[in-house]
């Protein structure tokens, strides 16, 4: 996942934060925690909580297998030591360690699996929704995010994708490709927030 069609590695700025960017394009699965974490925090506190993570469990990087086998009431305090990693650090902490647990059991540990070979955009969006604290929403979001940022492409991708899968739109994080285009997502976020809203204030 560090590699991109052409062969050059791969350049994010989902964190703004470089550290953080650099995990989330080398480790497919701190790239899952990120995805997983994104939910009622900004969408930088999410993709820098996989860093911050590997910080506290002393390494690198992410790895399935420990953070599987990790004392659950250890590994909850590692998302609420301050600063917290998500606005739930506790039921946050134990989705992220579910997550894990179900790559080990279903792949082998490697997240990467999930998508590899995956010959079609309906199979992917299959797996993904079947992830542990994802759903349609979130699968499809991290399917986009694979097809424009880490060229992986089968077949259909952008229509299993859905609205998220558009090329040249700003939905979601898939299109966060710095400071302006974070702008503009956060900008349609904000309005589909209150467009809905709106809608159920008329009903």
């Amino acid at each position: 996942m560090t590699k991109s069609g052409n062969g050059k590695a791969r350049s994010l700025r989902i964190a703004q934060e470089p550290a953080a960017d650099a995990l989330l394009a080398r480790s497919p699965l701190a790239a899952l925690v990120g995805m997983l974490l994104d939910q009622q925090v900004p969408m930088e506190w999410a993709f820098t909580g996989p860093f911050t993570l590997a910080q506290r469990l002393g390494s690198d990087d992410l790895d399935a297998r420990e953070i599987a086998a990790y004392d659950p009431e250890a590994f909850t305090g590692l998302f609420t030591e301050k600063p917290a990693l998500h606005r739930y650090p506790g039921s946050m902490g134990k989705r992220v360690q579910q997550l894990c647990q179900y790559l080990v059991a279903e792949y082998d540990g490697r997240a990467e699996a999930v998508w590899e070979d995956a010959s079609t955009g309906a199979e992917l969006l299959e797996r993904l929704d079947a992830l542990p604290g994802f759903g349609t929403q979130k699968a499809q979001i991290f399917l986009a995010l694979l097809g424009k940022q880490f060229d992986v492409r089968p077949a259909g991708w952008r229509e299993a994708a859905g609205a998220y899968g558009e090329q040249d739109s700003h939905r979601s994080v898939a299109d966060i490709t710095g400071p302006d285009s974070l702008a503009e997502v956060r900008a349609y976020k904000q309005q589909a927030k209150a467009a809905a809203k709106a809608a159920r204030r008329s009903t």
